[in-house]
C-alpha cells in the first residue's frame, strides 16, 4: 500500500511507537520509531496504519492496529505477515509467517490501556509472548498518535 492510499481514508498523523522487550537475566531492550501514518474510524473503533521502513527491518510491510475498545489486533502484511491479538487477561494464539515457515505465537496481555480518539491519543499494551508454546519474554508497546 502506498502512502497516498493510506491517507485517502483518514486523518494524517504522526506516530511514535516505543517498544520494550524484557528477557530473563538480560537488560531490557528498547526501540523507538517515529513515522507518519493514518488514523480513521470504523464501525467498531479505530484503525491506525503505517508503512514500516528500513529502520525496522520490515521494508515493504504495512502495519495496522485495529483498536476495538478492550481488544487491539496488530496485523502486518507485505514482506512480513503476522497477526497478534491483544486483550487484557486473555491469551490469543496466532501464526507468524517467516521466510523459513510459520510459527505458533501465544500472546497473553497483562495490560491494555486505550486512550485513543479520532484525533489521536495513546495506547499502551503490556504482554508476554510464547513462540511454539515456549515463553520468550515480556514486551510493551507505548504508542502516541498526534494529528499532523
Amino acid at each position: 500500500m502506498k502512502p497516498t492510499e493510506l491517507t485517502s481514508t483518514g486523518t494524517e498523523v504522526l506516530i511514535t511507537v516505543r517498544g520494550e522487550q524484557y528477557f530473563e537475566e538480560a537488560d531490557p531492550d528498547a526501540t523507538e520509531l517515529m513515522t507518519e501514518g493514518v488514523l480513521f474510524p470504523t464501525e467498531e473503533g479505530l484503525v491506525l496504519r503505517y508503512e514500516e521502513s528500513e529502520l525496522t527491518g520490515m521494508t515493504g510491510t504495512t502495519t495496522t492496529f485495529e483498536i476495538k475498545g478492550r481488544q487491539v489486533i496488530l496485523t502486518r502484511s507485505g514482506s512480513v505477515n503476522s497477526q497478534m491479538v491483544f486483550e487484557q487477561g486473555v491469551q490469543h494464539t496466532s501464526l507468524y509467517e517467516t521466510l523459513y515457515g510459520e510459527l505458533t505465537v501465544d500472546i497473553s496481555t497483562s495490560l491494555l490501556e486505550n486512550r485513543m480518539s479520532e484525533r489521536g491519543g495513546t495506547l499502551e499494551i503490556r504482554y508476554s509472548i510464547a513462540i511454539e508454546h515456549s515463553v520468550t519474554g515480556r514486551n510493551c508497546f507505548y504508542i502516541t498518535v498526534k494529528e499532523k
